[in-house]
């Protein structure tokens, strides 16, 4: 599901249900652009990674011999007889590679991680296998790298009063099951909020966000029934699709042609071998995808998904608040009828700055779901305090608790994505995605790069995530942007500034487009809503 070859294509689709609208559902195209980068660049990728692996096969030798401390995991000597447990490529690629550079992950936060953060400073005596804290903090990080869309991951006393008012009434534990004496009032208040906020009949909430999928597909679909997947899919819905036991196919990433031709295909032949019809036929895909930047193409795969009769499962996890000029994720992006997706699954740990997630549509579905979900008969109910910071986050971006601040969040949002994304596209960077995708993935390529750029970037206060082989491919590794409300103009300039400096010192800026220096960032008719 997650490796995929070096493309370059741009999409331009059409929003064609009933015609032009006005406001920002109205826009009629949508573009992504996904440039292949250039062949030398391929090629000093893939000499790199050779290189990287002939050095590591040496490494392996002179521990074999006895010549170099072996710090890695290894079977006893008393069981050499046995079948190995670390022999695959991926534990070669952690031993050689990702050890000699793991200090640009896991970096411990020691601070709200707000626009900015704090992080403690640690050091490797032995080349990465461990780490010291040297008791130092390195303070306001610029974070670029944390899923807080609408800025809702804060500590601000005023904001919060209602959320303290009621881990005081309920505390910050259930200890039960909904199902037995873990359901509160306010598990009821969200799940009505969170119907009335999509605009689907019901919904039902879960304390786990990577379990509201894994847990949740097992339930809807099995044996005897056909999952199409998006090849970028998250791993969450991978793992929910395997443990169905229903069979699995992949279409091509956003690919329309793809997707067709494998519904096309099961139509006509059925199961395998028995050639009896598919119980069910799911088409499963996500609002934005978080590794590329990309948005869903909603409206077509609607379209797909009522001319062969088969169900359509969204994942908006990353698109709920974050994308649609109210934020109601891409249903509202591309102004389509929610009750046009069968299952509507989105999390509370991004935009909302809590934890869980829900599954939303029609009530026969949740009643379904709320006798027949392992997550929902075996899981502790969701924490009152969390639940309450959803509440008050959902009813913010709904205007329900008497401000505007909700929908000022929301366009600050679009308007910081829009200017971020010009402004790479300005510098020269190779950029993924849509122009609507508060995920900024900057291609990075090199093994090399990817280290050097992570370590300066924190040198100069600015922290990136960086990504790698298994979660992309070996030769799209890139730095990860996460574009929040919550940053200022200023912030995103020194940020634009250092990336400047950054992409010119390391040889970064592979684009051979060209843009216009100062485009229009975007359109004050995306903001305006309707009625």
């Amino acid at each position: 599901h997650v490796h995929h070859k070096l493309r370059s294509f741009s999409f331009v689709y059409v929003n064609y249900k009933n015609g032009p609208r006005s406001g920002a559902a109205s826009r009629q195209t949508r573009h992504e652009s996904f440039e292949q980068a250039p062949m030398y660049v391929a090629v000093m990728t893939y000499l790199g990674f050779g290189i990287v692996t002939l050095f590591g096969y040496l490494r392996d030798f002179l521990r074999a011999v006895g010549l170099e401390k072996c710090h890695v995991a290894q079977e006893r000597v008393e069981q050499k007889d046995f079948i190995p447990l670390y022999q695959d490529f991926e534990n070669f690629y952690t031993r050689n590679l990702y050890m000699r550079v793991r200090d640009n992950w896991n970096r411990p936060v020691c601070s709200l991680p707000g626009p900015v953060f704090d992080l403690m400073e640690r050091v490797s005596d032995d080349y990465n296998w461990t780490f010291r804290l040297t008791g130092r903090t390195i303070h306001n990080v610029i974070n670029m790298g944390s899923y807080n869309y609408l800025g809702f991951a804060e500590n601000n006393a005023d904001f919060l009063k209602t959320v303290a008012e009621k881990t005081q009434h309920y505390g910050v534990g259930v200890c039960s099951t909904r199902k037995e004496i873990g359901n509160l009032s306010i598990h009821e208040e969200l799940e009505q909020l969170v119907a009335n906020f999509i605009g689907v009949e019901s919904s039902m909430i879960f304390g786990m966000g990577f379990a509201t999928n894994s847990m949740n597909i097992p339930a809807l679909v099995g044996k005897g029934c056909l999952i199409l997947s998006d090849e970028l899919n998250h791993t969450s819905l991978i793992l929910g699709a395997r443990l169905s036991g229903a069979t699995i196919r992949v279409f091509k990433h956003n690919n329309m042609h793809s997707l067709e031709k494998m519904l096309r295909e099961a139509i006509c032949s059925g199961q395998p071998r028995t050639h009896r019809p598919w119980r069910k036929i799911l088409i499963m895909v996500e609002g934005v995808y978080s590794m590329e930047g990309s948005v869903v193409r909603l409206p077509e795969i609607i379209a797909l998904k009522k001319k062969y009769k088969a169900y359509l499962y969204l994942d908006e996890a990353h698109s709920i608040g974050a994308v649609g000029p109210t934020g109601r994720g891409v249903t509202e992006l591309f102004d389509v009828d929610p009750a046009d997706v069968d299952v509507m699954m989105g999390t509370f740990t991004k935009s909302f700055g809590a934890a869980g997630g829900y599954i939303a549509g029609k009530k026969e579905l949740v009643e379904y779901l709320r006798s027949h979900s392992h997550s929902a008969v075996y899981a502790s109910a969701m924490s009152p305090p969390v639940t309450e910071q959803i509440i008050r986050a959902m009813k913010c971006i709904m205007g329900k608790d008497g401000s505007t601040e909700g929908i000022r969040r929301i366009r600050q949002l679009a308007e910081n994505t829009r200017y971020f994304r010009a402004r790479l596209k300005e510098m020269g960077f190779i950029i993924y995605g849509n122009n609507d995708s508060p995920v900024v993935p900057i291609l990075l390529y090199m093994p090399g790069k990817v280290v050097a750029f992570a370590r300066e970037m924190l040198t100069r206060k600015i922290g990136v995530v960086v990504v790698g082989f298994p979660a992309t491919a070996i030769t799209e590794a890139r730095a990860r942007f996460c574009l929040s409300a919550a940053h200022t103009r200023d912030m995103l300039n020194q940020v634009l500034h250092h990336l400047d400096e950054v992409g010119d010192a390391l040889c970064l800026k592979f684009s051979r487009q060209k843009y216009s220096l100062r485009p229009d960032l975007y359109d004050e008719t995306d903001f305006e809503l309707d009625g």
